[in-house]
């Protein structure tokens, strides 16, 4: 049996350092990992950590110099058997479901054909906003797939809804996903 793939999209949230655990129990799992990244991700989470610990070159740019002919956002959805966003920054799940593609994350997802799952981590008071549940409902309805997020102490000191679902709990919602 082929291994199977996961494009992991990290976005800009304080919960992106849960990302090298993310890869490192997929990798474990025996999936492949490659991981996209905003730029502003970049801000929390260096692209050389994902490297390291994905052993793969890590996406960002939408016109960095290419390193084959492909179009880098259509090879990353064609590889992909899950596209995985974790975390999940209101700015992502809104752009996504405005159909905007203005980066190399968001082009992937709107080119992808695999199953989308989506892990958001965000302050109690963006995820509650009605925008960003009318856009959470929209996706479901196209057939994305969410996990979390769950309540806990937010980057703000405050007790609330936002916090990224366990680790443990997306690798297993990503091996559902996948038989």
């Amino acid at each position: 049996m082929a291994r199977k793939e996961i494009v992991l999209g990290v976005t800009a949230s304080i919960a992106s350092y849960k990302a090298c655990d993310i890869i490192r129990d997929l990798s474990q799992e025996g999936f492949g990992v490659t991981v996209v990244m905003t730029d502003d991700a970049k801000e929390f989470i260096t692209p050389l950590s994902l490297a390291v610990l994905s052993r793969n070159k890590v996406y960002s740019g939408m016109f960095t110099e290419p390193e084959s002919w492909d179009i880098e956002h259509i090879a990353l959805s064609d590889k992909a058997d899950v596209i995985l966003i974790a975390p999940a920054t209101a700015n992502m799940i809104n752009k996504l479901a405005s159909g905007i593609c203005d980066d190399v994350l968001s082009a992937t997802v709107l080119a992808a054909k695999a199953p989308v799952l989506i892990a958001p981590a965000m302050n109690t008071a963006m995820y509650e906003h009605p925008i960003t549940q009318e856009n959470i409902a929209k996706l479901k309805k196209i057939g994305y797939t969410f996990i979390g997020p769950q309540e806990g102490k937010l980057a703000c000191g405050k007790r609330g809804i936002g916090c990224l679902a366990d680790v443990e709990d997306i690798v297993r919602e990503v091996k559902r996903i996948l038989r």
